[in-house]
């Protein structure tokens, strides 16, 4: 229970007000049961002559507090029969066990109305907590991570916490309560009977905990096959159009139907597991009331125990009090392992190590940017053991101009484009931003000064406007339709049915590429960065289209130091300097003509796409 309690302490201090509140009405409901069942022990005794003794009035000085207590109590109650009559006493006695009820439930009520909150609170904040993380941690995480994993650790084993650990709040703070109360009345009516029955209880604990230990393994497994399940529905959602291409329904079919039935196993074991809580736990109850009632019995028969039959149907009474939180307490802590399982997943996330981190003292941003860029000595890789993506890169873009970075696939152009915003941090050397490195800006100071077109041109599922103004705050209409003016998209936006606040769809699936692109480049020039990067902005396009995104660009680039990555060379022929990158190098510089000149690996690709 160590990682339970390690959980509170990381998620209860904002909620620490509504604990103890609960606390106290659990102490409250629990001294009110124990003065409930003491209100039946006169019925039994008196009224149907298990007891005949005579009561007299005791004062605190006359004995201890437990005495004083069960004598005046009794004495008032055999004061009420001499004066009222048996009959009415019942009545009397009868009323005030209702009285006692209803407090007690009313104040088990109010525990649990304070402890809600708390629960749902916890809930919340893990949520936020994990897609905080989420947003924050760099892009190379999500290359080793499954999308649809991640997605399950925020849906599947967020609501697995709610359902088990978080339901089992109320019974983790009432329930020890009541067993610590109950005991305390235990050992004041019988210290030797409890003693035995401690030494019982462990021995029933032991048992349980065996096997809630197999069930936090078995649920870890679960979920994470639960989160192959969400891999293989998020990646078959994103390329049905293959999967339908290429008839191979049935081929994924098949995938699916293993990992579900290896989901459905697992589940059936943890659920059986689960399920053996009750009948476990009543089992080793009924036999521990058996052992008591018999232990007790031989104590009072011998003569050995200072406590006689009425005490000790009272302490039977309050111990079987005892079973039923006990048996909750026990099923709370086996769904307890259960979420724990899925609290180790989400804290791989928590947990996840951000190496893209802001400077101790950083920096200020260069005032006024002037937007000169340097790549110097410039390595990087992926994983420490891997190949150099960036090798010994040098270059230069100064205020203003643009240079292309062309090369064949895989290269290395897109990862020298993403080491420019810190979407991956270099291994060695330095990039600078007029004279500043890079590393001793804020990240957010940093990303602020660029905008981004890439291949894929990413919409949200939400109006033109919206799409556009993402990422700028307080921007007039009047500057969004410029910047869709400029983009060449203002035309499509007015005449859909609701213009600027139209939906585009999931990913603006109701847009053309064309259309998607322009709208990222209305968003990019609203932005107004000096610095613009440009990841293959035109490649999927069609002719038309892009050359409406190409005069779209072309304006957006004007007075702007641009870094231009282009499989499309007709598309970078005036850019100020060409590099082309093979293999992580830079083997050939220089403008278009000057390239042409050399008859080089630009030359080849230049030809091959036969540009003149």
């Amino acid at each position: 229970m160590k990682d339970f309690w390690n959980i509170l302490k990381r998620f209860v201090p904002p909620y620490k007000k509504y604990l103890v509140l609960n606390i106290i009405f659990n102490i409250l409901a629990a001294i009110l049961t124990l003065f409930s069942f003491a209100v039946i022990m006169p019925i039994l005794e008196m009224l149907f002559n298990v007891n005949d003794a005579h009561y007299i009035y005791m004062s605190m000085a006359d004995g201890s507090v437990r005495e004083v207590a069960f004598n005046n109590f009794y004495y008032y109650t055999q004061e009420a029969i001499h004066a009222w009559g048996a009959k009415t006493t019942l009545a009397a006695l009868a009323a005030l066990l209702v009285v006692m009820t209803a407090l007690k439930t009313g104040v088990t009520y109010l525990a649990a109305y304070f402890i809600i909150p708390m629960r749902s609170g916890i809930v919340r904040d893990i949520r936020n907590f994990v897609y905080d993380k989420i947003v924050v941690l760099p892009i190379g995480f999500f290359t080793s991570e499954r999308k649809g994993d991640v997605m399950a650790r925020m849906s599947g084993d967020v609501a697995e916490i709610e359902n088990s650990i978080m339901s089992s709040l109320d019974m983790m703070f009432k329930n020890p309560v009541m067993i610590i109360v109950c005991l305390a009345m235990m050992v004041a009516i019988s210290w030797q009977l409890t003693l035995f029955v401690l030494v019982l209880l462990p021995i029933a604990g032991v048992a349980m905990g065996r096997i809630g230990k197999h069930l936090k393994r078995q649920s870890l497994e679960g979920q994470t096959q639960w989160g192959e399940l969400m891999s293989n529905i998020e990646e078959t959602l994103g390329g049905l159009r293959i999967i339908k291409a290429f008839n191979a329904e049935d081929k994924v079919k098949e995938r699916f139907h293993s990992g579900n039935q290896r989901f459905y196993k697992i589940s059936n074991s943890v659920a059986r597991r689960q399920q053996l809580a009750h009948p476990m736990s009543e089992f080793l109850g009924t036999l521990t009331i058996a052992i008591v009632l018999w232990f007790g019995g031989s104590l009072i028969l011998s003569g050995v125990s200072s406590i006689n039959a009425g005490s000790f149907i009272y302490y039977l009474v309050i111990f079987y009090s005892i079973i039923n939180p006990a048996k909750d307490l026990s099923k709370a802590i086996y769904s307890i392992q259960k979420g724990l399982a899925s609290m180790e997943r989400i804290d791989k996330i928590l947990n996840a190590d951000n190496p893209i981190k802001d400077p101790e003292t950083p920096v200020s941003t260069p005032s006024p940017l002037k937007g000169h860029i340097v790549y110097r000595n410039v390595n990087f890789r992926y994983n420490t053991d891997g190949p150099l993506i960036a090798n010994n890169i040098n270059f230069e873009i100064k205020p203003g101009q643009t240079v292309a970075l062309v090369g064949a696939s895989g290269g290395g152009k897109s990862t020298l484009a993403d080491l420019l915003p810190r979407f991956y941090d270099i291994e060695s050397g330095s990039i600078s931003i007029d004279g500043t490195d890079i590393r001793q800006l804020r990240v957010h100071d940093l990303r602020r000064l660029m905008g981004n077109v890439n291949q894929e041109a990413i919409l949200f599922n939400d109006t033109f406007y919206n799409n556009i103004t993402f990422g700028v705050n307080n921007a007039t209409q009047e500057q969004v339709e410029n910047a869709a003016r400029i983009a060449n998209a203002h035309e499509f936006i007015i005449a859909s049915e609701d213009g600027y606040n139209t939906m585009v769809g999931d990913r603006g699936c109701r847009l053309s590429g064309g259309q998607r692109q322009r709208i990222s480049i209305a968003r990019a020039i609203l932005k107004n960065p000096p610095i613009l990067i440009l990841d293959e902005a035109t490649s999927a396009l069609d002719s038309e289209s892009e050359q409406l995104v190409q005069q779209a660009l072309e304006r957006l680039m004007q007075n702007r130091t641009t870094l231009v990555i282009a499989h499309r060379l007709a598309t970078i022929r005036n850019a100020d300097m060409i590099c082309v990158v093979d293999n992580g190098k830079i083997v050939e510089r220089g403008t278009h003509d000057e390239l042409i000149a050399t008859n080089g690996l630009y030359r080849r690709l230049v030809d091959m796409q036969n540009i003149q």
